[in-house]
């Protein structure tokens, strides 16, 4: 697998349209991440807020504001607060991952420590509440207040299952629903909610972020077994290594034969690995057909991102989000 070129594209152009609008908003990220009596707040939060990250939930909200018309400038606060509340998130992930790479730099907490990291979190969550009560509306306070609290509740079921290899498919979506696809989901509602939108079209654009959000993490998980590590922005095999049960092994567990299933008990549930485990990792995998199997589930969601679009004004930015769903998966071959 390798990175597609091509997949930047859709990404690029929306970053091209929403410019001006980005400007906007990176500075009010800048100015709500100062702190005045603890300065480590803003060293920590512009490690990784600078580290190049491609702001896609904030970009979903700014378009989807705009797709439906929305002309005023509480989007810009929406999509402050949807980065701030992904920044959180992995800086608290890191921490409970031990990872030391993160969008190919060394973690906050390697850098500083864990309860640096810990707490410039939690003040971002809090930070983030404040931009939200400033657009004025209960309705949007109340879908992302609601996507935070889903996203620890997945990352707590994620800590959970994982070394488990009873843990299924569903289980495995209830987590990406949780950690992935809800910021997304509440990052494209919010914006039509804070545009007024019709409800058929609020819908849609809930329904659009869930999807494209589970095809995000698919791929990401897929990535993690034959992806280049520059492009992931953390060490190939990771996933592994923390024994996480994600799509393309639970593909591969449930077609095992006892021989393999005893290695996947050895690697994923003992946690005894090995030289050479994720290479036959892989090689079971390439067997099973997991792999492709996976990517295949990666491009079913894309496709019902796509298809939840219908209802929304038929225009170029709709056509960019559409597009920006075969990015997702693009990201493979």
């Amino acid at each position: 697998m390798s990175l597609d070129e091509t997949a930047r594209k859709p990404h690029d152009a929306l970053a091209a349209l929403l410019a001006d609008e980005m400007t906007a908003v990176n500075a009010l990220i800048r100015a709500r991440m100062a702190s005045e009596h603890a300065p480590r707040i803003p060293e920590v939060t512009a490690h990784l807020i600078e580290a190049g990250g491609k702001r896609l939930r904030p970009m979903l909200t700014l378009a989807a504001a705009r797709l439906c018309g929305y002309e005023g400038d509480h989007h810009h606060r929406l999509a402050a607060t949807v980065e701030f509340i992904h920044t959180a998130t992995l800086l608290h992930d890191d921490v409970v991952d031990e990872s030391r790479q993160r969008r190919g730099r060394p973690t906050a907490n390697l850098l500083w420590d864990n309860q640096s990291s810990v707490l410039v979190g939690d003040y971002l969550f809090a930070r983030s509440f404040q931009l939200m009560v400033e657009t004025g509306s209960l309705r949007v306070l109340d879908i992302l207040s609601n996507a935070a609290a889903t996203i620890a509740e997945g990352e707590v079921l994620q800590l959970t299952a994982a070394h488990d290899l009873a843990t299924d498919e569903e289980t495995y979506l209830k987590v990406v629903r949780g950690k992935t696809a809800a910021l997304f989901a509440a990052a494209t509602e919010a914006g039509g909610v804070i545009a007024a939108a019709p409800e058929e079209q609020v819908t849609a654009l809930r329904d659009y972020g869930d999807a494209l959000g589970i095809a995000f993490q698919i791929v990401d998980d897929l990535l993690d077994y034959g992806g280049v590590s520059t492009t992931l922005g953390k060490n190939v095999g990771d996933d592994f290594r923390e024994g996480k049960l994600t799509m393309p092994v639970i593909k591969a567990v449930a077609t095992a034969d006892a021989a393999e299933r005893a290695f996947w008990s050895r690697v994923i549930e003992k946690g005894r690995q090995e030289a050479g485990d994720l290479d036959h990792a892989l090689a079971l995998m390439t067997r099973h057909g997991t792999l492709s199997a996976t990517r295949d589930a990666a491009l079913g969601w894309a496709a019902r991102a796509k298809a939840a679009l219908a209802p929304l004004p038929d225009a170029p930015l709709r056509a960019m989000l559409s597009d920006l769903a075969a990015y997702v998966v693009a990201r493979v071959n």
